[in-house]
This record gives C-alpha cells, sequence and structure tokens, in this order.
C-alpha cells in the first residue's frame, strides 16, 4: 500500500499529520499556560516591590529565581513523561534519605532544623518532596487496576505518611500539610472508594483529641487557638491575623494605590513579603486586585485540568491533576490563614511571595504539565 493510499484510507490520520507544527510546538510549550504563568510572575513582582518595602534587592533576587524557574520548566518540558516514572522510585528514596541527614545535620534557623548545606549551597530537601511524593504515588497507582483496593491504598498511605512525618518532625507543619496533600489528591483522583473516604474522616474525628494532646507542639496549638479568637493575644500570637485582617479591610474596593498602603508601609504587617503578601495586594489594590489575582489562579488551574483531561496515559492524568490541584491547596491555604479562616501554617502564595528553592520548584511542576499535555504532539509528530 502506498503511502498516498495509506492517508486517504485514514483522513483523521491524514489532517493530524499533514498540520504544520509550531515552534511552541516543536519545544513542548504549552503557549496558554506560558502566557498566564508570565503574567502572574510580572504581576507578582509589582506587588513583592511594594511588599518588601520598596527594596529592590528583594524584587531582583526574585526575578533571578524566575529566570532559573522557568529555564528549568523548558529544560523539564522536554523529557517524555515516562522518564519520570522510570526514576520516580529513586527520587522519591533520595528525598527521604535527605530528610533524615536533616535530622542529623541540618541547619536550624528560629526554631527549626529543615535545611542542608551541600558545597555551599544551601536548600530545603522537603521540596524536593513536594514533586516526588506525587509523581511516585501516580507512578505506583498508575501500574495497577484501579480504583484502587485496600492494599494498595494502604501502601500509597505508607508513601504519603513517611516523608510528612519527617518534615512535621523538623518542625514544618505548613510543608508536611502540603506533601500529605499532594499524595492524597493523586490517591483521590485514582477513583478512591468513599467507603475508605469515609473511614479516613472517622479515624481523623476519633483520633483528633489525641492528635491535641500528644502529637501538636505547643505552638502549633496556640496558632489554632487564635484562629478562633486572635483578641486573646492582641500583641503576641494574634497580631499577625489582626494587622492582616486591617490591611485587607481597609483596601475597600479599588484599594489605597500601589505603595500607599499603611499596614505594610510601616512595617504593622510581619511577613508582608512571603506568607502575608496578599494582604499587601488587598491593601493598595483592594478587592479588584485580589479578583485579578484569584482570575489568573483560576485560569492557570483551568488550563491544567484540560491538559489532565487530554493526558494519554493514566499516570499521566493521575500526575497533571495531582500537581494542579495541590497547586490549589497551596493558594487555598495560604488565602485562608491570611484571611483568618484558618491557622497560620507558613505557606507561601505561589509565584507572588518571595522564594527561591520554591519557585523552581513549582516551576518545574509545570514543566512536568507542558511535558503532559505536549504528550499527543510529541507521539505524532
Amino acid at each position: 500500500m502506498s503511502s498516498r493510499d495509506f492517508l486517504r484510507r485514514m483522513p483523521e490520520a491524514s489532517r493530524e499529520l499533514r498540520r504544520p507544527i509550531s515552534l511552541w510546538q516543536k519545544f513542548h510549550i504549552d503557549l496558554p499556560l506560558l502566557i498566564l504563568l508570565l503574567a502572574l510572575t510580572a504581576f507578582g513582582l509589582v506587588v513583592l516591590y511594594s511588599a518588601s518595602g520598596q527594596e529592590l534587592y528583594y524584587v531582583k533576587r526574585q526575578g533571578v529565581f524566575f529566570l532559573l524557574a522557568y529555564g528549568t520548566m523548558f529544560a523539564v518540558a522536554q523529557i517524555n513523561i515516562h522518564v519520570f516514572q522510570r526514576w520516580a522510585p529513586w527520587v522519591y528514596l533520595g528525598g527521604i534519605v535527605l530528610l533524615v541527614l536533616v535530622i542529623f545535620m541540618g541547619i536550624g534557623a528560629k526554631g527549626a532544623q529543615r535545611w542542608l548545606s551541600l558545597g555551599g549551597f544551601r536548600f530545603q530537601p522537603s521540596e524536593i518532596l513536594k514533586l516526588a511524593v506525587p509523581i511516585v504515588v501516580a507512578s505506583y497507582l498508575a501500574g495497577r487496576v484501579l480504583p484502587p483496593r485496600f492494599g494498595q491504598v494502604l501502601m500509597t498511605l505508607v508513601l504519603i505518611f513517611v516523608p510528612t512525618y519527617l518534615i512535621w518532625k523538623q518542625p514544618d507543619l505548613g510543608t508536611s500539610i502540603l506533601i500529605a496533600s499532594s499524595g492524597l489528591v493523586v490517591l483521590f483522583m485514582a477513583g478512591l472508594r468513599w467507603r475508605y473516604i469515609g473511614g479516613a474522616v472517622g479515624a481523623v474525628l476519633t483520633g483528633a483529641w489525641p492528635m491535641w494532646q500528644f502529637v501538636l507542639h505547643d505552638y502549633q496549638r496556640q496558632r489554632i487557638l487564635t484562629m478562633f479568637d486572635p483578641e486573646a493575644d492582641k500583641l503576641g500570637a494574634g497580631w499577625n491575623i489582626i494587622q492582616s485582617k486591617t490591611a485587607i479591610g481597609s483596601g475597600g474596593v479599588g484599594g489605597k494605590g500601589w505603595l500607599q498602603g499603611t499596614q505594610s508601609q510601616l512595617d504593622f504587617l510581619p511577613e508582608s513579603h512571603t506568607d502575608f503578601i496578599i494582604a499587601v495586594l488587598a491593601e493598595e489594590f483592594g478587592l479588584m486586585g485580589v479578583l485579578i489575582l484569584m482570575g489568573l489562579y483560576l485560569l492557570i488551574i483551568a488550563r491544567g485540568l484540560m491538559i489532565a483531561l487530554g493526558a494519554q496515559d493514566t499516570f499521566g492524568k493521575l500526575l497533571a491533576s495531582g500537581i494542579i490541584v495541590t497547586f490549589f491547596i497551596y493558594i487555598f491555604v495560604n488565602m485562608g490563614m491570611v484571611a483568618g479562616l484558618l491557622p497560620v501554617v507558613g505557606v507561601p502564595l505561589p509565584m507572588v511571595s518571595l522564594g527561591g528553592t520554591s519557585i523552581v520548584t513549582l516551576m518545574t511542576g509545570f514543566g512536568i504539565l507542558m511535558a503532559i499535555g505536549t504528550e499527543r504532539r510529541r507521539v505524532t509528530a
């Protein structure tokens, strides 16, 4: 059979094969997602300049990390997703080893021991697990019959629990929650039966009091109590929440104007350039500024879900959905704690808060998303 006869008998394949490949498709870049990420980056740098007290140093530092992060994203997008699947167990085990090393030779700061220094480079091993956990869970579940059975669910929970526990012991409650969520989201997307979900909820409710008494640290219990009554300790534990609420409320609909916020510019708002940066945004740009930011986030999430739906296999679907839903959880937790609806757990606002390795990790996840989204074109090209 000639190639012309073959294409005549397969009109759909003919159109696909004859369709010209754009430059973005050639380099496996999802253009809509890239445009949204660039818009969010620019918006975040504008807010950071004000939140950091108009210090160009922080903006330049953030810009350098963004350049590194985008470079990493472009590089990761070129990798076939099945490479991630093959290497997932080794990356996961490597991350666990680094977390164990933190216990014995980690660098401490502000009562926490979370960093390692290798070759003069200081980093948080927990950032590796933010991607390693959803990848290894997706890899494990994709090779089995779904929905997962009890033994598979139990094994998945072990994979999630080990890094979560090691990070919680540093202590880093915020990151441990995010890593646990990233794995549980993948498990849920795999079709977890509702009886398992109901059993998990029952176990959490049953163990709530013992956890409160014997598991949580004193400062963690204080943060939960402060969420319900920040006025009980206005100048102590409740200060952050009170000031963030004041900043959010004073912004109104249109805001006070860029660089005109009083809570941040006069240093009433602690951690204004990291965890509480959205309070600065709300004060200076008002409700409209917050809605613009939320709109960008929602468009990115929608694009990520479209990529997940269009993935070519179970591994791609589980991993893409896990990455993008975890991204939503980051946003939800940060906004919830700044608004006083959730305890303060030290979770930065993605792409807006000052960060280093967290930004690179986040953009690596988007690189994996692009690799999944362009997998069909990679196969047909």
